[in-house]
């Protein structure tokens, strides 16, 4: 929480070059299937929530921007990639997985079902395994190290260590 009690969350990319902060309330939470959004986050869906009516600031970096349409720009990592805003005249959305925690968004309504790929519902039923289950056909597993951003602000990155 923030001095006048409201409530903070923070989150960035996945390399650490860009990092943002919101103070206030996060509105909608979603999912789009829209297929724009699906080639934005080269994924079945992007999952946002709105921002407007929050404060955002950049604290580290700010995202490198497309403009995807005639009415909305998309926010991106220009070092790593990473998917980060929808820009539209009513106001910006960050993508949930960005944030530090984003257990806590939880999406409640989906958009864009017109272009929902038709496997999409029955991944939950799939099988589930661990990722270190993998380590009998993917032995590089055991000693990876990991160059991705921790989940909370940093004073420096990369680590000078890093090579």
């Amino acid at each position: 929480m923030s001095l006048d009690n409201r409530p903070v969350y923070t989150g960035g990319c996945q390399c650490g070059a860009v990092r943002f902060r919101v103070e206030g309330a996060l509105g909608d939470a979603s999912i789009c299937h829209c297929r724009m959004c699906q080639k934005a986050s080269g994924n079945f869906y992007l999952p946002l929530v709105s921002v407007r009516g929050a404060r955002v600031e950049w604290t580290r970096g700010e995202p490198k921007r497309f403009r995807s349409s005639s009415a909305a720009w998309r926010g991106f990592c220009a070092e790593c990639g990473t998917p980060l805003t929808f820009e539209a005249p009513d106001g910006m959305a960050l993508a949930i997985a960005a944030f530090d925690d984003p257990a806590g968004i939880a999406p409640t309504i989906q958009w864009g079902t017109e272009a929902k790929l038709p496997y999409v519902d029955t991944i939950p039923k799939l099988p589930g395994e661990d990722t270190m289950a993998d380590i009998g056909s993917a032995p590089y597993l055991a000693e990876l190290v990991s160059y991705q951003h921790p989940d909370h602000d940093t004073d420096q990155w990369p680590p000078e260590e890093r090579s």
